[in-house]
């Protein structure tokens, strides 16, 4: 069995940064990942990645795809990792298919979506509830939808949105919005949008698809009618491939300054990590350090 120089696990930024420092390097590796983009392909108003005064995550992501080709990086795309293990001085990854062998490995696996956990959660995913407003937005033109979560996630779906549905509730669990202070001032003159701060939303019902849902306010129940519902509620590290690493009490994976993780040999950049700030930006960055560690690494085995 082939023993790969490093093996980076994502292709979202983090991943795919690191892909082109390894590649300009002359590292011998591959990109193993589910999809190309992660979670910015989700985005829609970017506005702060430097080069771009405005670009949407799809576009972004067209982007990253293009670049990375130019290297011609073997990416095994489709692919989910679902075990990393020790093996004696090198390490084991294992996906539902294959089974690959590297002596560094760099985890850029990323974050996905929170739940809800309420009733009628389950039930009606996918029929009126959805955790993506870039994907599903379009499907309800002049409809009524609610969004779930005032951070920057919520406030993108809004905007979203506002382009494409007939009315919009924002609810947020918080006595207040925590998202960016100039998208929240912008979403407060949409006229379209009703925001509701200091709520829980307790219900989901309706019959093949969503109808409303329950909220409380003030301990007073409320119903909303809705055509569907955008859960945006933040999002938790796919970290759980690895179990021989230091993690955090959000499950984080614990780096360093240069990217280590608690295990020699094994390095970690992006959302996955507990670098502060989860933004499209700064997993590139710790993606190129992630990738100059791991070369600086193998250069002293």
């Amino acid at each position: 069995m082939k023993l790969y120089e490093l093996i980076i696990i994502g292709a979202g930024p983090a991943g795919l940064t690191a892909g082109i420092y390894a590649a300009r390097k002359k590292m011998d590796f591959i990109i193993i990942t589910e999809d190309i983009g992660g979670m910015t392909k989700y985005s829609w108003d970017i506005e702060n990645y430097l080069g771009y005064q405005f670009i949407t995550g799809p576009e972004l992501v067209e982007k990253f795809r293009e670049h990375i080709n130019e290297f011609n990086v073997e990416i095994r795309e489709g692919q989910k990792v679902i075990e990393v293990l020790k093996d004696e001085e090198n390490f084991k990854i294992s996906t539902k298919t294959d089974t690959y062998f590297t002596k560094t490995i760099i985890i850029a696996t990323g974050r996905r979506p929170k739940e809800l956990n309420v009733k009628g959660e389950k039930e009606f995913r996918n029929k009126g509830i959805t955790y993506c407003a870039t994907c599903d937005a379009p499907l309800f033109r002049d409809k009524i939808v609610g969004v779930i979560g005032g951070g920057n996630s919520g406030l993108d779906a809004v905007l979203q949105l506002s382009r494409i549905a007939k009315k919009i509730y924002l609810i947020e669990i918080k006595d207040h919005l925590t998202g960016d202070f100039f998208v929240i001032n912008k979403i407060k003159k949409i006229d379209k949008v009703e925001i509701f701060t200091n709520t829980k939303v307790v219900e989901i019902y309706g019959d093949k698809f969503v109808q409303g849902i329950k909220i409380i306010k003030n301990n007073e129940i409320i119903e909303l009618k809705v055509d569907g519902l955008f859960v945006e509620i933040g999002s938790i590290p796919n970290s759980e491939i690895i179990d021989f690493v230091e993690k955090n009490q959000y499950n984080e994976i614990i780096v360093d300054c240069k990217n280590r993780t608690s295990h020699k040999g094994v390095f970690a950049a992006g959302d996955v990590t507990n670098v502060f700030a989860k933004q499209i930006i700064v997993a590139c960055g710790e993606g190129a350090k992630a990738a100059i560690s791991s070369f600086e690494y193998l250069k002293y085995l």
